[in-house]
């Protein structure tokens, strides 16, 4: 790859998301390696029983305080519903993007996906998405779209969330769309991880735990990569702090699962 891109006369290299063995190739290679921290749920190994059996592993505080946020939704009358795969409507489509659409543009910011691209995902690739509908009285007013890869054939069950949008508020419709509701369904089905995604330290407390992520660079110009690798050093060093802090701040009774 880097000497593909030295031919084409490109600027730079990036690999995300890289497997074990992607990073340790990457480092023979002579790329930057930048460490980063998701959040991510893991299964029990002999996997949890029920949503109850989770909240049993929780300390007192953290049980308390899901208990309480996912009643807060049932009390203002919403229910969540789930579509997977080719169950999933064209009109829930429609309804999904109209809230992803108006998520960005209260942000500032033009949605970077297009309708055309889910339309595509729902032909090509159904069983890789599962929808939840959040609904009042019959009518829609939120939606998460959570992405699938494994659970067949022996291949590890993660799900990746999340896209998200609401066209009304409901104190803690956001915790119970994106996190709750998709923990009960990755528990009823097996699934072995729930990637939460980047950013945000109130997701350990629906215990989704701080994961260190890799990613590898090549830059084509000597001094900018200099000074990007010196820029990585420290972080590498900053990231490590961070993580030791939020060890001190597990949500479980014991240890999580491994």
């Amino acid at each position: 790859l880097v000497g593909w891109c030295e031919q084409a006369g490109l600027s730079s290299l990036h690999l995300l998301f890289a497997s074990d063995a992607d990073v340790d190739a990457c480092r023979g290679a002579g790329l930057m390696l930048r460490h980063n921290v998701q959040f991510h749920w893991r299964n029990r190994p002999d996997a949890y029983r029920d949503f109850e059996d989770f909240l049993g592993s929780l300390n007192q505080d953290k049980r308390k305080k899901i208990r309480q946020e996912r009643r807060k939704v049932a009390q203002a009358g919403v229910v969540l519903r789930w579509s997977r795969g080719a169950a999933i409507a064209p009109s829930e489509w429609d309804f999904f993007y109209r809230c992803y659409e108006r998520t960005y543009h209260e942000h500032g910011n033009a949605p970077y996906l297009t309708r055309d691209f889910f339309r595509r995902m729902a032909r090509d690739m159904p069983e890789n998405w599962l929808l939840f509908t959040a609904e009042r009285a019959g009518a829609p007013i939120a939606t998460s779209l959570i992405g699938l890869s494994g659970g067949a054939g022996g291949a590890p069950g993660v799900a990746y969330g999340r896209y998200w949008g609401a066209l009304e508020r409901v104190d803690c419709l956001h915790f119970e769309a994106c996190y709750y509701a998709p923990l009960q369904w990755c528990i009823t089905h097996g699934m072995q991880r729930f990637e939460g995604g980047a950013q945000g330290e109130h997701k350990m407390a629906r215990a989704l735990l701080p994961v260190q992520t890799t990613s590898a660079h090549w830059l084509a110009h000597p001094a900018f990569a200099e000074a990007v690798d010196e820029f990585l050093q420290r972080e590498r060093a900053g990231i490590r702090h961070y993580l030791g802090e939020l060890a001190h701040h597990s949500p479980f009774r014991a240890a999580p699962p491994a």
